[in-house]
This record gives C-alpha cells, structure tokens and sequence, in this order.
C-alpha cells in the first residue's frame, strides 16, 4: 500500500497525521520523564523522516530561519566554556534537534491542526493526570496539591492553560466547528478542575489572563485595521496603568493572600536572589548551557538542600530571564528574548493590520501566554517541552512567507456577509 507524499507533508490533505503528530508530541513532552528514552525517539520518528520524503518542502529555506536558530546554537557553543561540557553537549544537541523539529511541524500543519492536535494532546496528557496521578505536599508551605502525572503542580497547570487557550481557540475564535466544539467544551472542563486541584496561582492567573486576551483579540477583530491599533494602544496604556495603581495601591498583596501566597511567593523571591548572584560571576556568556543544576555542584546542591528536593533534579530557578543568563550569560539571554519578542510582536503586527487573520490570531495567544509565563517558569528554555516547541512553531510561521489562514465556518461567513 503507498500513501501519498500529501498525507503526510501537507500542509492540505494530511489533517490526520498532522493532527497526530502533534497530540502525540504533546503527551511525549508532558511525560517522557516516565517513559524515558523510547518516547524520545518517537518524537523524533514523527519528525524527522519527512525530510526524507520531499526535503526541500518539509525544510524550507532556512537562511529565513537565522534569528531563530541564533540561541540554539549559541546554547551548542557554550560547550567551549561551560563547567558541566559533557552536560552542555548533550543538552544543546536535544535543544537544537527540538527547534528542528518544531520547524518541521510548522512546514507541514497548518493553525487549525495546531488547534486540533493540541485539544487531542492536552486532553490526554490531562486525562492521564487524571487517572494516574497523585497528591504532592509542598514542605515550604504545607499544603497538599493535585500533580497529576507529574512532579510539580506548574507543569499540571501548564498544560490546563493550554487546553483552555486551544479550547477557546476552537469556540471562539472561528477555528472549529461540530465535533471539535464538542471536543473542546470537554476539555475546558477538564482543564477547569485539573486547575482547580493543583492550586497552581501561576496557571489560573495566566488562565484567566489569556482566557480575557482571547475575547478581546476576537473582538478587535471586527473593527477595521486603523481603529483596532488605536484602541489596541489605548487599551493596553490603560492595561499597564491599571496593574501599576493595584501594585502601588495594595492589590499585589491582595492578590497574593487570595491564592495563599506570602510575599516571598513561596520562597521564588530568594531563588531569584540566588540566581542573579550566579550570573554575576560569569555576566557575559554564562556557565554553560543547563550546567548549573548538576549533581555534586556546590550551588545546586545547597539550592536543592533549601527547598528540600531529595530528588536532586528537576529543579530551576523559576524565572526564564535569570536561568538563561545563569547559563548563557546576557548573550544568551538577549538571544533567546529575541525569538520571544519577535514572535510575539511579529504575530501581533499581523493581527492589527491584516483585515482578518486566523494564524495570526491564535499563534500571538499561544505567545502571551509563553511570555506571560517567563517571569515565573522556564517552559521555553528546554527541549522536549511544549513551550519551546511552540515558541519556535510560531517563530517559524512568522519566518516562513507562507500564510496558512485559518478558514472560517461557513455559518461564521455568512453572519459577517
């Protein structure tokens, strides 16, 4: 039996694969902690054999690609001077590897796959959180929370907000229609009590937060290109001082004390503190990429001591901005906000002055919520993790001068007719 080269390196006409492929990576990238070394290299067998088929198609031209690629290999050339080199080497290869594989997504599906693979994906990574998880006691403020799957109550909500995000994706924002409305209606509900169980204030405040950004981008939609820029400013001048009267006016505290936080933010404040003074030793280039948390390092041994990790791994200085520059100094650091930033501001960029567009709408979403999450986690900075697959799957579609816009529903067409 052959199948045809379009079933698999569409993007038109290989909805299925892609939608699997995608699903498939998402539950990989959730829980390849568990199934170690074979869920890998399934990831990578979704992948990488399709450059076999049409390499020029499934590639692209990667000299579009340079800004992108610019931290990924500044993280592989830290090699030469990182204190952990075996470590470094093997970490920059898994990262540059995960960029191209996430390229390799981007070439081949389109937005609405994206939707679909990651209502499919979040689904189950959270239905099997579900089914096998487990309660957690946090020894800094005593308190039990749902895990799930995993072994922190983050990366649980993490996973919820996505599933919101491509929920909303399908309900609002004219992606989806019939079954996969359905589809999504169930998981927001999932994702709803998965939030709710894990206790995890980052997860529901960046929920909430791009669950209202979601509605408002859909609403600007309908305004022409030139009054959608002027109240897109106006709003997020407001937006800004809004959140600096609440930081001044007490709301930060009140905030805190809603989710039964301290002002350490259960102890993130010392571990930034802890994080800026490891910088500081080598300010420029860093120590070495993923070189800091090592086995038999006076530092991480000490940080793992304080927060009571026996596990001695798995642990980060949960702000992105500070690990990166730990690691690969300011260089690093400014490299890596680069791909953030122009994401981010490229995919807006579109959706202000494009009459409609769908990709555009959904990729600066998945953005925010990534950028939202930097100051507290460090979801775009490590491969086979979902955050930097699609950090690079949206810096890919900016790059890429292809426009893969996402059809409307034809009930959606015919009320704006």
């Amino acid at each position: 039996m052959r199948i045809a080269k379009a079933r698999l390196i569409g993007p038109v006409g290989n909805e299925a694969y892609a939608a699997f492929a995608l699903a498939l990576s998402f539950f990989v990238f959730a829980y390849s902690f568990r199934f170690g070394q074979v869920s890998i290299l399934a990831y990578y067998a979704l992948w990488l054999p399709l450059v076999a088929l049409d390499y020029r198609r499934v590639l692209g031209n990667y000299a579009r690609y340079a800004w992108i690629f610019a931290f990924a290999l500044f993280a592989c050339l830290s090699v030469f001077w990182s204190q952990a080199p075996g470590t470094t080497a093997r970490a920059g290869v898994q990262y540059l590897s995960h960029v191209i594989c996430a390229l390799i997504a981007m070439r081949v599906a389109d937005t609405r796959m994206l939707v679909r693979g990651g209502l499919i994906g979040t689904g189950l990574v959270l239905a099997y959180s579900l089914a096998f998880g487990v309660y957690h006691l946090d020894p800094l403020d005593g308190t039990y929370s749902f895990v799930g799957a995993f072994a922190s109550k983050n990366q649980l909500g993490f996973y919820a907000s996505l599933a919101v995000l491509f929920a909303f994706a399908a309900l609002f924002l004219g992606v989806e229609r019939g079954v996969w409305k359905l589809l999504a209606v169930g998981c927001i509900l999932v994702a709803l009590y998965c939030l709710k169980a894990s206790q995890s204030a980052t997860s529901v405040l960046t929920t909430v937060v791009i669950a209202g950004l979601c509605l408002s981008l859909r609403a600007l939609e309908r305004l022409a290109p030139r009054h959608r820029k002027m109240l897109f400013l106006s709003l997020s001048v407001l937006s800004v001082l809004a959140i600096l009267a609440a930081a001044y006016g007490g709301g930060y505290q009140m905030l805190l004390a809603a989710f039964g936080k301290d002002a350490t933010l259960t102890g993130r404040t010392y571990l930034w503190q802890q994080g800026i003074e490891a910088a500081g030793r080598a300010p420029f280039v860093g120590i070495g990429y993923q070189a800091f948390w090592v086995q038999g390092f006076a530092d991480a041994e000490r940080l793992w001591a304080d927060f009571f990790i026996g596990t001695r791994s798995g642990f980060h200085f949960h702000n992105t901005f500070i690990a990166t520059t730990v690691e690969t100094g300011l260089v690093g650091c400014l490299l890596l906000t680069m791909v953030l930033l122009v994401t981010l501001g490229g995919h807006l960029g579109r959706l202000l002055s494009a009459t409609r567009d769908g990709e555009a709408l959904v990729l600066f979403t998945v953005a925010a919520l990534l950028t939202v999450r930097t100051f507290v986690e460090i979801d775009i900075l490590n491969p086979y993790h979902v955050g930097s697959f699609l950090l690079y799957f949206a810096a890919g579609k900016l790059a890429d001068g292809r426009r893969s816009p996402v059809r409307q529903p034809l009930s959606y067409r015919a009320a704006l007719a």
